[in-house]
């Protein structure tokens, strides 16, 4: 495959390539090209929100790349600054180790596992002497650090930052010089650090990397990012009917970000979904294809049909219309609240008697605790057999 070739697949869906010139240079010279991406085991499964970075891994390594896979044991006790208002708390070396063992039994369901190099940061930051951990740290100045937005916005605002958080960065950037990667993956929120690796590999007289930015994937809400703990997730390890019902439930503009991010696709294809719905194609049957590709990824052919059938099923049995009105509420609202705000009922009172009777529902099934708690993400509700909202609790 020729150089545009090449740049086009590296390309697609990224936000940023830095510096661009560079990776050109690099695809002219080597026949292979180190592609590294870390991901920290901070909780045991992964998501759908993870697979952006591991889809492009893929798609580079299809191109015959090497594809090193780090997997940040020592960094997760750390604990990543990034984003964050306040300081994480740091994993024990036991969680990591329990969760980093789903990771390498997950990432395989994508990447090929006889082409990819899977390595742990433990590996060499446990051989590290203190006063070696020393000589990394005088590699920034704490004016470079607090350069980084989310740290100058904590200190501004005097939020406390500790110590071992200017480390995080050092130690990830110094992976990229003990594995003498040539390009580095990582979301749009972890730009700073990717660059950090390019300065400590230029100190350590290394052929710097090339940075890769993917977009930061949203959850089913359309507006959080896809986090386990704002529960607005799709787990890759989900049943085939929870993976169904959570895709079908996003909005229709939500959908072609997924398409793009998630979808193996060629771009020509999914523009020609985005004009056959343009023309009238119904939306869900659209979400119809997405779901399939996904769910076989991660189960197969058959699960996803037969997903697909249980969820016609089901919302067939119930009559739920592809149209509805649609209301957004934060997080915490009482389902009485929520089913009155959302017209479904003309009260709090009358809405708790619905539910006593049976006769409110999310997603075709009965609501049957009146202390319910509505989660994040997007359902539809109903009351009766004609009142229906589309919810996304954000």
């Amino acid at each position: 495959m020729d150089i545009n070739q090449q740049l086009e697949i590296f390309q697609r869906g990224t936000d940023e390539i830095l510096p661009l010139e560079e990776l050109k240079d690099k695809l002219k010279r080597k026949k292979v090209l180190k592609i590294k991406a870390g991901f920290d085991p901070t909780a045991p499964d992964l998501h759908l929100g993870h697979t952006v970075l591991i889809n492009k891994l893929k798609q580079l390594q299809d191109l015959g790349h090497e594809i090193q896979f780090l997997i940040g044991d020592f960094t997760a006790m750390i604990g990543d600054p990034t984003g964050k208002s306040k300081t994480r708390p740091p994993l024990s070396r036991e969680q990591v180790q329990e969760n980093a063992k789903s990771y390498t039994e997950q990432v395989f369901k994508i990447l090929d596992k006889n082409k990819t190099t899977i390595v742990f940061n433990s590996q060499w930051m446990d051989k590290m002497t203190p006063m070696e951990f020393i000589q990394l740290a005088s590699k920034q100045t704490v004016a470079r650090m607090l350069e980084r937005d989310d740290f100058s916005k904590r200190y501004k605002s005097g939020q406390a930052i500790s110590t071992h958080e200017f480390l995080y960065p050092l130690v990830q950037g110094n992976d990229s010089v003990e594995l003498a990667s040539d390009v580095e993956i990582g979301g749009t929120d972890q730009k700073f650090n990717l660059l950090v690796g390019r300065e400590l590999q230029k100190q350590a007289k290394q052929e710097q990397q090339v940075i890769l930015t993917m977009p930061i994937l949203e959850g089913l809400d359309g507006v959080q990012k896809m986090s386990k703990s704002l529960n607005n997730y799709i787990g890759i390890d989900d049943t085939p009917d929870d993976m169904f019902g959570k895709i079908m439930s996003i909005s229709d503009v939500l959908m072609w970000r997924y398409f793009e991010l998630l979808s193996f696709q060629s771009l020509t294809a999914i523009a020609d979904l985005q004009q056959a719905m343009a023309q009238g194609k119904n939306p869900r049957d659209i979400k119809f294809i997405l779901a399939e590709e996904i769910i076989t990824r991660f189960h197969n052919a058959d699960a996803a049909q037969q997903a697909q059938q249980n969820f016609i099923d089901r919302f067939s049995k119930n009559q739920i219309p592809d149209k509805m009105a649609e209301f957004t509420f934060d997080t915490g609202i009482k389902i009485a609240n929520l089913l009155k705000d959302a017209e479904l009922c003309p009260s709090t009172s009358n809405a708790y008697q619905m539910i006593k009777q049976g006769g409110a529902k999310i997603n075709g099934e009965k609501i049957t605790d009146r202390n319910f708690e509505p989660k994040a993400g997007t359902e539809v509700y109903q009351v009766g057999k004609r009142k229906f909202a589309r919810v996304t609790i954000q």
